[in-house]
């Protein structure tokens, strides 16, 4: 199956630059249909004209996004440079703790194709 995900810029150039494998988000509807071997592509925004290709390596699932960073090494879901707790605070500008707590959370590990 193919999946299109929006990616933040920064985000999206981490991963681009391979030192991001690793996306987080919650595990709802769309993302509880994610198999290991499906593709994503990702679309930088805010443009949406640059594209990444993936294939989905291993699907990590757990209730919050806490109990996934702090079990994960920073360079695998952002780089080297970046905090947990700035991720973190990244993470709830796009979700709120109610989204969270009703669908929990899912690290996608993909390799670029």
């Amino acid at each position: 199956m193919k999946y299109m995900m929006k990616l933040n810029a920064k985000y999206f150039e981490y991963m681009k630059n391979g030192t991001k494998e690793i996306e987080i988000r919650l595990n709802d509807d769309k993302r509880k249909n994610l198999k290991v071997g499906d593709e994503i592509i990702f679309q930088k925004e805010p443009e949406l004209k640059e594209e990444l290709y993936t294939k989905v390596e291993m699907l990590f699932i757990k209730k919050s996004f806490e109990d996934i960073i702090m079990n994960l090494d920073v360079k695998q879901y952002a780089d080297q440079k970046e905090t947990r707790e700035n991720f973190l605070n990244d993470l709830y500008k796009f979700y709120t703790k109610e989204q969270e707590n009703k669908y929990g959370v899912v690290a996608i590990k993909v390799r670029k194709v």
